[in-house]
């Protein structure tokens, strides 16, 4: 599933905007995202707009002094030049930008990049519910088709036990036309066919599975997982169903189900 949510929040003369990973807060943000998200990859920004301040340089002494402390450890074992102001002034967090903010409003950022992510995070999972609504309709379109295919290969004539004994004295027919094989021989040989043929345990799992897709779809929640292991479960159904078909029919509508089942696991791919 996609979605996109952005949230805002303004404190004085800063104003904090969140977009689709913070830095700041993270396992705080982590544990939010947990509890509304469970599957897939998110996208979490912080950007703070700071629309006043004096706009004053000044330096942070504290780095400063860490810096020079490197300097003069690395001047004992390497031979260069001497530092330059500029170079060392350059480095980051040796100046900082006077906001007029000040240490005092730290909690106070943390706490509107929390409530601003949470907003955000509402939004996010309110598209993703929207979104969500969308594909189980479309979800539902392709189990209805599948459950139509399975209804057709049911019905099929050709999965008779009369329909392979016809088709068996015409083989024979096209064989050997001087040939009699005796009724009870052709019926037996026409019985072992069919009990090779058949499919109906096939066709009963695929009701199965779309009965259970369908109680998936509508819990709701997170349920992308299941159902990616029963697209995964209607495929091989579906492919047995091809390899034992006695009938170009019945090899059709295998292919259709197959069809429809690769667009379900497509869909698939796209929820929570």
């Amino acid at each position: 599933m996609t979605g996109f949510a952005r949230a805002e929040r303004q404190s004085g003369a800063m104003r904090l905007r969140l977009a689709p990973g913070l830095d700041a807060a993270e396992i705080a943000l982590r544990q939010l995202l947990g509890k509304t998200l469970s599957r897939g990859s998110v996208n979490l920004t912080a950007s703070i707009d700071r629309q006043a301040g004096t706009g004053a340089v000044r330096v942070n002494k504290q780095a400063l002094e860490t810096v020079l402390a490197v300097i003069e450890d690395l001047d004992s074992r390497i031979v260069a030049g001497p530092a330059r102001l500029d170079g060392i002034l350059a480095l980051p967090g040796v100046l900082e930008l006077d906001d007029g903010a000040g240490d005092a409003d730290e909690d106070e950022l943390s706490r509107l990049l929390l409530d601003c992510a949470a907003e955000a995070v509402e939004k996010l999972a309110a598209a993703r519910r929207e979104e969500g609504a969308e594909i189980a309709t479309v979800l539902s379109g392709h189990l209805d088709i599948i459950a139509e295919l399975v209804g057709r290969a049911e019905a099929h004539p050709a999965r008779s036990r009369e329909h392979v004994e016809a088709r068996l004295r015409e083989q024979l027919a096209l064989l050997a036309a001087d040939i009699t094989l005796p009724q009870d021989r052709i019926a037996q040989e026409a019985l072992i066919l069919a009990t090779k043929a058949d499919i109906q345990e096939e066709l009963d799992r695929l009701r199965a599975h779309v009965a259970a897709a369908r109680k998936l779809i509508g819990e709701g929640g997170p349920v992308g997982r299941r159902l990616d292991f029963l697209a995964q479960e209607f495929n091989r159904e579906a492919n047995t169903l091809c390899s034992k078909a006695n009938a170009v029919e019945l090899t059709a509508i295998g292919l259709d189900l197959k069809a429809a089942i690769d667009q379900l696991r497509e869909q698939v791919q796209n929820i929570e």
